[in-house]
C-alpha cells in the first residue's frame, strides 16, 4: 500500500473548518498507522513497525487481530533473515513421487483438487491450514481466505482412482490417519490414542501418526509425552512447518506464550502461507499488544526476564519504546536497524488448569529453553547442547505398549523414514485410466469440476452450453459456470505428460488439426444465421443457443475472431450473400449466455452449404467493388456520390428527435464523407451505416449487399432515399 503525505493528511485529521469529532479524527489515526507499518516492512524497520502498531492501540481497541498482520509479517521476514532461511515454496515434508500434495508435500491422500486447479489432500484443506494456494498464491478459502464456510470437498475421482490403483498402501495409511482425525474432532482422546499406538507398532516410520498420537495426548493433557512425539518428528522432518506449529500449540496450551509465539514464528519462516499459526500469532500479539493489558505486559515481562529485571520501564510518552526494549532487544544485522523476534519473556501467567497439568513438564530442565532454540545463534547452540538434556537431543523409538522410549545420539533407528510411492510399475499405467468420460480419447486441458470429476475443457465447455450441470452426476455448476474459471488441473497433466507422452503428442497432433480447420476463413466457415450485418457497422448479438455458444468460443479460441452473418433463406437455409463479423468483446453472464459485440468487416458469396456440430459452415469467396478507371467516368462517379450524401443527411436531419436518437444510440454517429471513395474494397462507410438504419425490407437490402458497382449501390440508395423524403413531406 502506497504511503504519501497527502494520504496522511486528508486521513489523519479533518478539514480546516470540518466537522470532524475527536472520534473520527482517532479512527483515521488508527487506519493511518499500520499502513505506516506496511511502508517499513520492506526496509525491515521493524521497532519502527512495532511502534506504529503500538501507537495504533493506544489510540482505540484494534477491529481484531488481522490489523496485526503487518507486525506478524515484519517478525517472520526479521526471523528469516535472521537464520538464513530463503524464500522458496517447496518447504516441508518433502515427498518424491508423483501422487503429492501442494500443502504438506506427503502423499495425495484423497485428492481435491481447488479452483486454481493445483490438488491437496483431504486433511490439509479440512483443517484449513493455509489460506492461499503455495504453488500460485491464489486464496484457498473464500472471502478473501477468512471465511470458515468453504464448500464441501470433494474428492478428485481420477486421481483418487490412479492413487487407489498404484499405491493401496498409502491409501490405506490416508484412510487410518482420517479416522484418527475424525476421533480427534469427537474429542476421544483416548480411542484416538489406543489406535494411533496400534498403528504405529505396525509402522513406525508414519510420522503423520506421531502427530495424531501428539494431538490425542495433548487432548489427555499429557504435554510432556506429545513433546516426546513432536520433537522425534523434528529430528526426521526439520523443515516440516506444520509440525513447529502443533509443538507450539502444545506449549501455549501449556501457559508457554512467549515459548509458543516462537515456535509459530519457526512454521511461518518455513511457509509463510501457513495460516493457523499466523492467526495465532497475531491473536497472541493482540492479546499482549492491548492498551488494558500493556501495563501488566510490561510489568510481568520485566519481572520474568531475568536479563531486564533491573531495567526501569516507563510508561506514558516512551511506551512505545520502553516495550520495544523489553521484548525486542536491537540487534544489528547488514547495516540496517532490525530486532530479535519476542522472546520467552513474553511468558503469561499460567491459568490454574495449565498449571497443574504442566507441573512435571517444567521440573525439566531445558524443555522451556529447547522450545527457544530456532532463535538461538550456532555459538549458543553449541553452548546450550554441552549443558543441558532436552527432548530435542534424543531419537524416540516405539515400544510394544506403543509408548516411547529415548536412545542416544549415534544410534540408528531399525528404519529410516521412507516413502513407498516413488516409482510406479509400467504395468499400472494404462492410458484407458486417462480418458475423458465424454469425448472417449486422452485428456486434453484436463479441468476438474467441484464435484470432483474430470473432462477435457472443451468438452465441458460443451456441455455447460446446454446445461449448467455435472455430466455424470448430475450436480449443479452453476457457481462454476458462472466463474468461468476453467483451470487446468496441473497435476493430472503432469502425470499425463509423464507417463504418456507419446499418446499426448498424437493428442494434440488431432487437436491442431481441428483448430486448424475451424481458423480456415474461406473453407468451412462458421455461418450465424439471424439478421443482416455490413461492413464497418457494429452488430451486438445476444447470444444463448447452445450451438452458437460453441462457434463463437471456437472463434476466440483459434484466434481468427470471425464468423459469416447471412439472413436465413426457406430453401437453402440461409442467403446466397452476408458478411463477415469481428468479435471486439464479449461479456459471458452468469447463466451462460453472452452478449457479443462485434462489427463487420469483409462481405462474401456462398460457394458451398455444410453444417458442423450443430451449426452451418459455408465455403465462401470475399467480395469487393470494381474500381473505376476512366477520369471521365470517376468524375460523374464523385458528383453522385456527393448528391446522395448530402440526400442522407437531409434525410436523418429531418427524421423525429426520437428515431434520431435511438439511432445515434444504436449505431453510432454517421460517418464522415470520405475524399479518395474508391479506397475502401467495400466503398465509403457511410452507405453502409444507412442502408443499416434504412427501414428496408432486409431482401432489398441483401441486393444492395451483393453489388459490386459503388454506382449501382449509390444509385438503389438515392431510390430509397427519394421515396422516403416524400413520405416526410407529406
Amino acid at each position: 500500500m502506497a504511503f504519501s503525505p497527502a494520504s496522511e493528511g486528508s486521513e489523519a485529521s479533518p478539514e480546516p473548518g470540518g466537522s470532524g469529532s475527536p472520534g473520527e479524527e482517532a479512527d483515521g489515526e488508527r487506519e493511518l498507522l499500520p499502513r505506516l507499518g506496511e511502508r517499513l516492512v520492506p526496509g525491515g524497520r521493524l521497532k519502527e513497525v512495532v511502534g506504529a502498531s503500538l501507537a495504533s492501540l493506544c489510540l482505540g481497541p484494534l477491529a481484531g487481530p488481522q490489523r496485526l498482520g503487518t507486525l506478524v509479517d515484519c517478525l517472520v521476514l526479521n526471523y528469516r533473515l535472521r537464520q538464513g532461511l530463503g524464500w522458496s515454496r517447496d518447504r516441508g515434508a518433502a515427498a518424491e513421487g508423483p501422487l503429492r500434495c501442494c500443502g504438506c508435500g506427503r502423499f495425495l491422500g484423497e485428492p481435491v483438487t481447488v479452483p486454481c486447479g493445483h490438488t491437496y489432500c483431504r486433511r490439509c484443506l479440512r483443517r484449513e491450514l493455509r489460506a492461499r494456494c503455495r504453488r500460485c498464491r491464489d486464496w484457498l478459502l473464500p472471502a478473501g481466505g477468512t471465511s470458515t464456510a468453504a464448500a464441501p470437498l470433494r474428492t478428485s475421482v481420477v486421481l483418487n482412482q490412479l492413487a487407489e490403483k498404484w499405491f493401496p498402501g498409502e491409501c490405506e495409511r490416508a484412510r487410518t490417519a482420517s479416522r484418527l482425525e475424525e476421533l480427534l474432532a469427537q474429542g476421544r482422546f483416548r480411542e484416538a490414542l489406543g489406535a494411533a499406538s496400534q498403528a504405529l507398532r505396525a509402522d513406525s516410520s508414519d510420522l503423520m501418526l506421531r502427530i495424531y498420537r501428539a494431538e490425542s495426548y495433548v487432548g489427555l493433557q499429557e504435554y510432556k509425552t506429545a513433546i516426546e512425539d513432536l520433537n522425534f518428528v523434528i529430528s526426521k522432518m526439520p523443515n516440516w512447518p506444520e509440525v513447529y506449529f502443533r509443538k507450539g500449540k502444545v506449549l501455549q496450551d501449556s501457559g508457554f506464550v512467549g515459548d509458543a509465539l516462537q515456535l509459530f514464528l519457526q512454521c511461518l519462516a518455513l511457509d509463510e502461507d501457513f495460516l493457523p499459526a499466523k492467526l495465532e500469532v497475531e491473536k497472541t500479539l493482540c492479546d499482549v499488544l492491548s492498551p488494558e493489558k500493556l501495563g501488566e505486559s510490561l510489568k510481568e515481562s520485566a519481572w520474568n526476564s531475568p536479563h531486564i529485571r533491573n531495567k526501569p520501564f516507563i510508561l506514558g510518552s516512551e511506551v512505545t519504546e520502553s516495550y520495544c526494549n523489553l521484548q525486542l532487544p536491537e540487534q544489528s544485522l547488514g547495516g540496517s536497524e532490525v530486532l530479535e523476534p519476542v522472546s520467552g519473556s513474553l511468558n503469561r501467567a499460567q491459568s490454574a488448569h495449565a498449571l497443574n497439568s504442566t507441573k512435571d513438564l517444567a521440573k525439566e530442565d531445558g524443555l522451556k529453553r529447547v522450545s527457544s532454540e530456532p532463535l538461538l545463534s550456532g555459538q549458543e547452540k553449541g553452548a546450550l547442547l554441552k549443558r543441558k538434556l532436552s527432548f530435542s537431543e534424543q531419537d524416540t523409538v516405539v515400544c510394544e505398549d506403543g509408548r516411547n522410549k529415548h536412545k542416544k545420539q549415534g544410534e540408528s533407528t531399525k528404519r529410516d523414514m521412507t516413502l513407498a510411492f516413488g516409482t510406479i510399475p509400467g504395468d499400472l499405467i494404462d492410458v484407458s485410466d486417462f480418458e475423458c468420460s465424454l469425448c472417449m480419447r486422452l485428456f486434453f486441458e484436463p479441468v476438474t469440476t467441484p464435484c470432483g470429476h474430470s473432462f477435457c475443457k472443451g468438452c465441458l465447455e460443451r456441455c455447460l452450453d446446454h446445461a449448467p450441470q455435472c455430466p455424470l452426476c448430475k450436480e449443479s455448476l452453476k457457481e462454476y459456470l458462472a466463474s468461468r474459471r476453467y483451470s487446468i488441473t496441473e497435476l493430472l497433466e503432469e502425470l499425463i505428460m509423464k507417463y504418456l507422452s507419446d499418446e499426448l503428442y498424437e493428442r494434440k497432433r488431432i487437436h491442431a488439426e481441428e483448430t486448424a480447420e475451424h481458423s480456415n476463413l474461406t473453407k468451412n466457415v462458421p455461418m450465424f444465421v439471424c439478421t443482416m450485418a455490413y461492413p464497418t457497422v457494429p452488430c451486438p448479438l445476444h447470444v444463448f443457443e447452445p450451438r452458437y455458444r460453441l462457434m463463437i468460443r471456437r472463434s476466440m479460441e483459434t484466434g481468427t475472431k470471425q464468423f459469416g452473418m447471412c439472413i436465413s433463406d426457406s430453401q437453402n437455409g440461409f442467403a446466397d450473400y452476408g458478411c463477415m463479423l469481428q468479435i471486439r468483446n464479449v461479456h459471458f453472464l452468469p447463466d451462460g449466455r453472452s452478449v457479443v459485440d462485434t462489427v463487420g468487416g469483409k462481405r462474401f458469396r456462398v460457394l458451398r452449404r455444410g453444417m458442423k456440430d450443430g451449426y452451418c459452415t459455408a465455403d465462401i469467396e470475399y467480395l469487393e467493388d470494381v474500381k473505376v478507371a476512366d477520369e471521365e467516368e470517376l468524375r460523374k462517379l464523385r458528383e453522385l456520390h456527393n448528391f446522395v450524401y448530402n440526400q442522407a443527411c437531409g434525410w436523418f436531419q429531418n427524421l423525429r428527435n426520437k428515431f434520431r436518437t435511438q439511432i445515434l444510440q444504436h449505431f453510432g454517429p454517421m460517418p464522415d464523407r470520405e475524399e479518395n471513395i474508391q479506397a475502401m474494397p467495400n466503398g465509403p462507410a457511410w452507405c453502409w451505416w444507412l442502408l443499416a438504419v434504412l427501414p428496408v425490407d432486409p431482401r432489398y437490402q441483401l441486393s444492395v449487399l451483393s453489388m459490386m458497382s459503388l454506382k449501382d449501390r449509390l444509385i438503389k440508395i438515392q431510390h430509397i432515399l427519394t421515396y422516403f423524403s416524400r413520405d416526410q413531406s407529406k
